[in-house]
C-alpha cells in the first residue's frame, strides 16, 4: 500500500517532549524525530493551562515554525481546553476554564490557532462564526450538548462527551448522523472499544473519519511518571491515567494506530487522505506499508 505521509492534527507530545513546556528546540527535535515515523505534518496541541502559559507556548511553537528547514511541517496549533464544559473535563484543570466567548477568546488569539476544541453548548456570543472568519476549524469536545451547528468537526468521538441516547439530542449521536462534519476518533485500542470504532466507520462517510493519536510526552520515551495539565499522570506500558484513573491521552504515534486498524481490517486509506482534505494541505512524500501495515520506506 502506498499513501501520503500522515498528518497528526491532535496530539500533546512525544519522545518526553510536551508542547504546554517544550522550548523551540524541543519542537523542531520532535518534528524531525516525527517525520522518520512516516508524520509528514503536525497541529501541536495545548491542553488546558493558565492564559500566560498558553500565549507562551503560542509564541514558542510558531516561532519554531518560522525557522523549521527539516521535519514534520509544523501546520498550526489545535487549542484543546480553556473553553470546555467541567462536566466532561477529563484530565484538564478546569480552574483554567473560560466562558467561549470572543473576548476571552482575544486573550489567547494568534494567527497560528488553526483548530479549536470548545463546548458548543456554552458559547456566547457568535464565537463559532467569529473563529470561521479567522479561518480556525471548530470542533467540538469535552462537552455535552447534541446541537453541533456550525461546527467543523467532533474531537475524539465517544471521549469527553455526552454519549449515545435513544431519546434527545447528545454529542456522539449528533456526530454519528451528521454527514457534514468531520469525526477525529482515537483508535488505539484503548479509548474506545472495537465496536464502538466499528459503529463510527459504519455511520460516517469515509471521507469524514480522522485518525488522531491524542498521544502524550511518554509516547516513545521512557516516562512513566509525569505531570501533565497539572495533574501526575502514570503509565503502564499500554494507558496513562491520573492517580484517579482517569485516562489522559494516547501513547502510541499515528503509525502503530494505523497498523492497529490494518489488522483489524478497519483501514481505509481515505482516513489518511482526510487530514488533507480538511485542512486543504498539500504536502510532498510517500509512505510504502507492507502488508503487515508496517512502514517500508518513506519518501
Amino acid at each position: 500500500m502506498i499513501t501520503n505521509l500522515l498528518i497528526e492534527q491532535h496530539f500533546h507530545g512525544a519522545y518526553g517532549v510536551d508542547f504546554n513546556k517544550a522550548t523551540a528546540s524541543d519542537v523542531l527535535d520532535l518534528a524531525c524525530q516525527i517525520k522518520k515515523e512516516g508524520v509528514g505534518g503536525i497541529f501541536p496541541t495545548l491542553v488546558t493551562d493558565s492564559i500566560e502559559n498558553i500565549q507562551r507556548q503560542i509564541k514558542i511553537i510558531k516561532d519554531a515554525s518560522l525557522k523549521q528547514k527539516d521535519g514534520a511541517k509544523i501546520l498550526g496549533i489545535h487549542l484543546e481546553g480553556i473553553f470546555i464544559n467541567p462536566e466532561k473535563r477529563g484530565i484538564h484543570n478546569p480552574k483554567h476554564f473560560l466562558t467561549p466567548t470572543i473576548e476571552n477568546f482575544k486573550q489567547v488569539e494568534d494567527d497560528f490557532i488553526k483548530i479549536v476544541t470548545l463546548a458548543p453548548e456554552l458559547c456566547k456570543d457568535n464565537l463559532i462564526q467569529y473563529l470561521h472568519l479567522k479561518n480556525i476549524k471548530v470542533q467540538a469536545g469535552h462537552c455535552v450538548g447534541g446541537d453541533l451547528t456550525d461546527c467543523d468537526g467532533v474531537t475524539h468521538t465517544f471521549n469527553a462527551m455526552s454519549g449515545i441516547s435513544h431519546r434527545g439530542q447528545s454529542t456522539a449521536l449528533s456526530v454519528l448522523i451528521n454527514d457534514n462534519i468531520y469525526a477525529e476518533i482515537i483508535a488505539d485500542g484503548v479509548h474506545v472499544s472495537d465496536d464502538a470504532l466499528k459503529l463510527l466507520v459504519k455511520s460516517k462517510p469515509a471521507d469524514k473519519v480522522l485518525i488522531i493519536s491524542d498521544c502524550l510526552p511518554c509516547t516513545r520515551s521512557s516516562l512513566k511518571e509525569f505531570i501533565f495539565a497539572d495533574e501526575k499522570v502514570y503509565f503502564d506500558g499500554k494507558r496513562a491515567t491520573s492517580a484517579q484513573g482517569t485516562l489522559a491521552g494516547s501513547t502510541k504515534l499515528l503509525p502503530d494506530i494505523i497498523k492497529i486498524l490494518g489488522k483489524k481490517d478497519m483501514l481505509n486509506p481515505k482516513f489518511i487522505e482526510n487530514p488533507y482534505n480538511y485542512h486543504k494541505i498539500d504536502l510532498d512524500g510517500q509512505i510504502e506499508w507492507d502488508e503487515d501495515f508496517n512502514i517500508v520506506s518513506i519518501s
